[in-house]
């Protein structure tokens, strides 16, 4: 399981977790981390995602691989303090990265990212739901998981300070589903037109009570 820490006096580095990340000792199912006793540690951390099969027309030629896996985003919790004042983020690991694999588009960028490649392949498309400012799959977000269930599949490392690792990932890895810092990527400016599209679409549509 990859819960080493990256604190410094332990003489490991942003480097040393980059590199567990990119070289998995194992990549986790949703069936394995989505149990009551998760092995997801609750503590501070990065995130890799890696895919069996690719979500739409992701351009894939550049990204890490390990076997028939690719590696296509990355992600830290807790996320970096909101600058509003607001509490700063009590999440860990474990919650993010099970909320990833069985949450809603609505509070996880990765399944609205997901949705919106493989809506006409599974047949979803995204909506205003509830009070109409969330949006999500609605029934649809139970056939992103099972899609989920079957081709995405994660390893993660702790780590005191999650953002300059998350930096260095985006900065040197082909990263196709990032959009945080993320401009250089040739995928960005077409992710982010699909997901406008997306949005755009459920505004005019009837919000789903």
């Amino acid at each position: 399981m990859l819960n080493e820490c990256c604190h410094q006096q332990d003489g490991l580095t942003a480097t040393s977790v980059v590199e567990q990340l990119t070289n998995p000792v194992k990549l986790w199912t949703r069936g394995e981390v989505c149990i009551r006793q998760s092995p997801i540690p609750r503590h501070a951390g990065v995130y890799a995602w890696y895919f069996r099969e690719l979500p739409g027309a992701v351009d894939a030629s550049e990204c890490v691989r390990q076997g028939d896996m690719t590696l296509l985003y990355v992600g830290i919790s807790p996320k970096a303090p909101p600058k509003n004042g607001k509490p700063p983020s009590c999440q860990t690991l474990r919650s993010r990265i099970r909320y990833h694999y069985r949450g809603n588009a609505a509070g996880s960028t990765l399944r609205l990212t997901l949705g919106c490649l493989l809506a006409a392949k599974l047949g979803i498309e995204l909506r205003c739901v509830g009070s109409g400012k969330r949006r999500t799959f609605s029934q649809g977000e139970r056939l992103l998981s099972e899609w989920m269930d079957a081709n995405a599949f994660v390893c993660w490392a702790e780590c005191d300070e999650p953002r300059i690792v998350e930096e260095r990932l985006i900065s040197t890895l082909s990263l196709p589903l990032n959009l945080d810092q993320n401009a250089r990527h040739s995928f960005c400016s077409v992710l982010k037109a699909i997901r406008k599209a997306a949005a755009d679409r459920a505004r005019g549509l009837p919000v789903v009570c």
